[in-house]
């Protein structure tokens, strides 16, 4: 298998001959293993996408099902399982966001709703942050803030970036969440008024930064950015492909703000990555846009039988499993407690934030300065440290989620306080690692 894999897979992000991916035989629940039988718990979720775990039994049940009785069929067709999956969103959506279009993941998702918004409005410019990732296609690379667009220069036209919130490492020079908040959002205006809101199709933000941080929108934050963009006759983008569906403890993280956007996006956590499903849910006034004009996109795969029945089954294990409740529960009473208990214990914790089991640990080499554990987009033996971190994790049975100077906890959200506890206690042992490389070592 390995020599199989290195002589014809070409894989993501990676240069191809410093890599050696390791094979996996099985996974279950939090779990997943290799061929030797070694177990790691899964503190990543993979790509943050098991939301109900490893092979959920009635989620390949129900793709099993549907594979048996209409594997595949045209999306000009109309299709039970493409129609119940819809409703169930729909159902769920906030506001007036009665309408979904498929797509194969959320780079795909993001893509098209920047395409509506544009479309609707008439405008092309799209507003979106630099601690940001959206997808690695053509237009959801260009609206990506960080590093990884960099090899995709020049990109699409039309974007233009705006510092979001980051209380931690205020770009505004903010002395409380509410100042920040404040200055953000002065910030996100003038930047409007200088582009022309006639410009703007859309301003496009993950609720909550997902790779970029884990970064909680601070108080009054989302709220501003809908006055604004109601204000200058914007569209807001909720990108929700990380954050929705249970990770944030909602079925979308916007839930939480009471926040109604014109369009969210979304994959992931819908059915857990088991098939690839991606969509945009649209308000009843872009979804009018196109009541008698045709839309100018569609995919082949576009509601794919097996993918819908997959979100049908999905959506109603988080029923059946009350894991919404769960998730908020795990998030408040027992990761968030840990994480700030490890803050004390560990001089390499610079700061710890998040919601339900969407969180983040920022580490740093000096906690009075915030120096970062690795500078900015480090890599070889400047990102030593991390990768030394990583590995202390690996070798104890954890397998994280990092980037640059911060290891996310975003376990599944079925994950067991047990598992937490268990996974969180080899965490605390594999920060030692860390705290060797600070100004207090």
């Amino acid at each position: 298998m390995r020599a199989a894999d290195r002589a014809h897979v070409f894989h993501s992000w990676s240069a191809q001959g410093h890599i050696d991916p390791l094979p996996i035989a099985g996974a279950a629940g939090s779990w997943f293993w290799d061929h030797a039988g070694n177990r790691w718990l899964d503190f990543s979720s993979q790509l943050v996408n098991v939301n109900i775990g490893h092979q959920h039994p009635k989620l390949v049940a129900g793709i099993a099902e549907q594979a048996a009785r209409l594997a595949t069929v045209s999306p000009a067709f109309a299709n039970d399982a493409r129609a119940e999956a819809a409703r169930l969103i729909a159902e769920v959506a906030p506001g007036d966001l009665n309408r979904v279009f498929f797509t194969n993941g959320g780079a795909e998702a993001n893509e098209h709703a920047v395409r509506m918004a544009r479309v609707h409005t008439g405008r092309h410019k799209v507003l979106a942050a630099y601690r940001s990732y959206h997808g690695a296609t053509a237009g959801a690379i260009a609206l990506t803030g960080e590093p990884r667009r960099w090899g995709s220069e020049p990109g699409t036209p039309g974007v233009v970036r705006y510092w979001g919130p980051y209380p931690y490492r205020s770009a505004f020079h903010a002395g409380s969440e509410e100042e920040e908040s404040a200055r953000a959002l002065e910030h996100l205006r003038q930047t409007m008024v200088m582009e022309g809101p006639h410009t703007i199709a859309a301003v496009v933000l993950e609720t909550v930064v997902g790779t970029n941080g884990i970064l909680v929108p601070p108080p009054g934050y989302l709220e501003g950015v809908r006055a604004l963009c109601d204000e200058f006759g914007v569209l807001l983008i909720a990108d929700e492909v990380m954050a929705g569906f249970g990770r944030c403890g909602e079925w979308f993280a916007v839930d939480h703000w009471g926040v109604v956007p014109d369009l969210i996006t979304f994959a992931k956590g819908i059915n857990s990555g088991y098939v690839p499903l991606g969509g945009v849910v649209i308000s009843d006034a872009v979804a009018d846009t196109f009541r008698d004009r045709p839309y100018p996109g569609g995919l082949t795969y576009s509601g794919h039988p097996l993918a819908c029945a997959s979100a049908v089954v999905s959506m109603g294990v988080f029923r059946e499993e009350n894991i919404l409740e769960h998730v908020r529960t795990l998030g408040e009473k027992v990761i968030g407690p840990e994480l700030r208990a490890l803050a004390e214990r560990h001089p390499s914790v610079g700061d710890v934030r998040g919601l339900g089991v969407f969180w983040a640990l920022e580490l740093v080499r000096d906690r009075e300065t915030r120096e970062p554990l690795v500078p900015f987009n480090a890599s070889g033996t400047d990102a030593a440290p991390m990768a030394e971190f990583t590995a202390a994790c690996k070798a104890s049975g954890l397998w994280p989620f990092v980037h640059f100077n911060r290891t996310h906890v975003v376990p599944p959200c079925t994950i067991t306080e047990e598992e937490v506890r268990y996974g969180i206690a080899l965490l605390d042992r594999a920060l030692d690692v860390a705290d060797r490389h600070t100004t207090a070592a």
